[in-house]
């Protein structure tokens, strides 16, 4: 009888530029556990994942799978022959069609559907695991938990007895995510192995059997959960030596506040609560960091500030004004900066020239020509850009989907920066970039910050935070759990403020 259904030995992952995912990680799953992959984001815990389900294959390391080491053509259709299935955290469902017709989709070996078969079977499996759904319910009468078991469904249907669950709480309520647990720990008794990968240090303690702790490619840790705590588990996820060399001087001077929110509530695209009184300030002169891992409420947060999502309750003050309920293009002529995460999809137009990419912001300036467009201004305004950032580029007119990463953040940060604003709201503004581009960033926002600007920094990177921000708001669940001065922040506390783990620890321990 073998020990361990699945083991991963000395796993490495290297993505093209050098990029190292994984590096030297050991993973051993066995029959009837709940294993959890805690880490934050980046630690490398979906590409492990993805190497196990076939969706990658690894560059070194030994893949075993019930004593049998996989070699040779593996892909997810061998991983699911394999009795190996993984429920993503963006549900692949046809949402048109029935339960018992998403299935069988992908299933080349169904050539005529029988649907009596199918909805026997479902209701076979629904049954066994408490899943409850009904067969022949469209998935777009569903409700967020009810279409996640129909996820499960899909992956047992298909024979499935080791399911791997990709932060799986991230868009339940808390009775949905008890109902989950419920039916997990159900299906581990009748002998199935569930690996759930997550950043939520209290569902881990209260749901895992074993917990093994990834950090930057590594698998740092493997314990019983019994055995653990939290300050435990902080200090693994985010406990590395950080270089804390600041690139912000203390000398200077302190304005008057420019940003205030007052007990901002939202809700996320799905219809949940996102942000949740969320109540600070920002000064002139002054960088605040959001720390938190991905998803807890940091895209809505810089959306209500910019006018591209709707404040539930609360308010958002710009200057001593009441800017809550503002259209966009108001808070754009107000000349609030706006660094989007997703400088493809949001920040800039792909399959337009640069000029025009330059003036997004300000076309409706009398200056560009406001109705017919201004193209010797428009073309001194992106040369001056463009030299002034030392953006890498053939000619002006160059379509910017041809750029790299690096000149493309360097052209958002051209343009954000060009009419001088006083308020700058940066959101991950060195994801994807080399160092040399990174560096580029940061020194252009210390620069700013001299100049007396307020800088909002939304990032997932410690370092960042300690290097490039006063202060660091802690965000987590969409509630600021803390603010702290960033020089002298204790590690091992931001890393339980990002758990949910407000309460006092000694650090010292």
């Amino acid at each position: 009888m073998e020990q361990y259904l699945v083991e991963m030995k000395n796993i490495r992952k290297v993505f093209p530029g050098g990029v190292v995912a994984n590096d030297k990680v050991n993973l051993s799953i066995m029959k009837g556990e709940i294993h959890a992959l805690l880490g934050e984001n980046g630690a490398g815990k979906s590409t492990l994942m993805n190497i196990l389900t076939g969706l990658y294959r690894q560059d070194g390391g030994e893949l075993f799978i019930r004593d049998e080491k996989i070699e040779g053509k593996y892909g997810p259709k061998e991983a699911i022959a394999k009795g190996i299935g993984m429920v993503h955290q963006n549900f692949r469902l046809v949402k048109p069609f029935t339960v018992a017709e998403n299935m069988v989709l992908g299933n080349r070996k169904t050539i005529i559907y029988d649907e009596k078969s199918i909805v026997s079977k479902i209701e076979e499996i629904s049954e066994k695991f408490k899943l409850q759904i009904s067969p022949k319910a469209k998935i777009w009468q569903l409700s967020i938990g009810e279409q996640q078991r129909v996820e499960i469904i899909k992956m047992l249907y298909k024979g499935a007895e080791i399911l791997i669950m990709d932060e799986p709480t991230a868009v339940l309520t808390p009775q949905e995510v008890k109902s989950l647990f419920d039916i997990l720990k159900g299906m581990t008794k009748e002998g199935l192995s569930i690996i759930f990968i997550t950043h939520k240090m209290n569902e881990v303690l209260t749901y895992a059997d074993r917990i093994t702790v990834l950090r930057g490619g590594f698998a740092i840790k493997t314990l019983n959960a019994s055995d653990t705590n939290e300050s435990e588990l902080a200090d693994l996820m985010v406990g590395r030596q950080l270089d804390t060399k600041r690139m912000i001087d203390d000398g200077v001077n302190i304005g008057d506040v420019v940003l205030k929110l007052e007990n901002v509530g939202a809700m996320n695209d799905k219809g949940l609560p996102a942000l949740k009184d969320v109540s600070f300030e920002i000064k002139g002169g002054e960088i605040l960091g959001v720390a938190g891992v991905a998803g807890n409420g940091q895209k809505e947060l810089s959306e209500v500030i910019t006018g591209l999502r709707s404040v539930k309750k609360g308010s958002v003050i710009f200057k001593g004004d009441n800017i809550t309920k503002e259209s966009v293009r108001k808070i754009i002529d107000r000349n609030i900066a706006f660094i989007p995460e997703d400088r493809h999809g949001m920040g800039l137009a792909n399959n337009l020239p640069a000029t025009d990419n330059a003036i997004l912001k300000m076309y409706t300036k009398k200056e560009y020509g406001r109705f017919l467009l201004n193209k010797k201004k428009i073309d001194e305004a992106t040369t001056k850009m463009v030299n002034d950032f030392e953006i890498k580029i053939p000619n002006i007119n160059c379509n910017v989907k041809l750029m790299s990463g690096g000149n493309l953040q360097k052209l958002i940060l051209a343009r954000e920066t060009f009419e001088n604003p006083e308020l700058i709201i940066a959101v991950y503004p060195i994801r994807g970039l080399d160092v040399g581009a990174t560096d580029y960033v940061h020194r252009k926002l210390a620069e700013e910050r001299r100049k007396g600007k307020a800088i909002l920094l939304i990032s997932e990177d410690l370092e960042e935070i300690y290097k490039m921000t006063d202060k660091v708001a802690v965000l987590f669940d969409g509630q600021i759990m803390d603010v702290l001065e960033t020089k002298g922040a204790d590690i091992k506390k931001l890393g339980l403020l990002m758990a949910g783990i407000k309460e006092e620890v000694d650090t010292n321990a």
